[in-house]
């Protein structure tokens, strides 16, 4: 059932509640008939072999980072140390840092690709955008974002979910096209993903490379660019 009902800190609420559900919400193995495989199926041919990536919100690294994980150089990160535990375990040839993703130092150009599915819409709304511009600087000039987003604004619990409560908070679909305008992003495509009555938006964005970045912010949408990937 969802809920208004505050809590003290979301974040520690999702944090403890990921500590108690990992198992429950995700296993060992998923089929690999899940979207996320036809998701990054769209990006790893846009990224070099053994480029660095970065998964925000990793969760026990099923299937995400263990997919990435078979051709790039991968760090996960995660606010729940059980969901860490087990990425660590199940996916030893990736690196996974326990942290909460809004305070995260990198170095400028670190990835050549940023990738956080379900994850970002379990921070406070607020967060958001200055998330985004961390993420436009750990890429590099023409490296990839592809993350979910939210469709419809809302902000809320659940007070069993998988076991345990939840909360999410995420702006509408035009306000995260607004900010990736803002903060230089090039915005490739767009997919709605339908959950439930609702559902999310599939994000995929670039930082574009310099010459392009200093020709025209939103050189995206000038014609003659058809050939960017759909």
């Amino acid at each position: 059932m969802a809920t208004d009902r505050p809590y003290d800190d979301p974040k520690d609420l999702v944090r403890r509640s990921y500590d108690r559900i990992s198992r429950a919400y995700r296993g060992d193995s998923v089929s690999r008939n899940w979207r996320y495989f036809t998701w990054l199926e769209a990006l790893t041919p846009l990224v070099p072999p053994g480029a660095a990536i970065l998964d925000l919100g990793c969760g026990c690294g099923i299937p995400v980072a263990q997919e990435l994980a078979r051709r790039f150089h991968v760090t996960g990160v995660d606010i729940s140390a059980v969901q860490i535990a087990r990425a660590r375990q199940l996916v030893p040839h990736a690196t996974f840092l326990r942290a909460d993703m809004t305070t995260l130092r990198f170095p400028p150009a670190a990835f050549a690709a940023v990738v956080s599915f379900f994850a970002m819409i379990h921070l406070p709304v607020h967060e958001h955008r200055p998330l985004l511009e961390r993420c436009f600087a750990w890429l590099h000039p023409g490296g990839y974002f592809m993350a979910t987003v939210g469709h419809q604004a809302w902000t809320g619990y659940k007070d069993d979910w998988y076991g345990a409560p939840m909360y999410w908070s995420h702006a509408d679909e035009a306000t995260y096209l607004t900010w990736f305008q803002e903060l230089g992003f090039a915005v490739l495509w767009t997919r709605f993903i339908p959950e439930g009555d609702g559902g999310h938006v599939l994000v995929c964005a670039r930082r574009p490379a310099q010459y392009k970045a200093l020709h025209n912010r939103y050189w995206w949408r000038i014609p003659g660019n058809e050939d960017l990937p759909t």
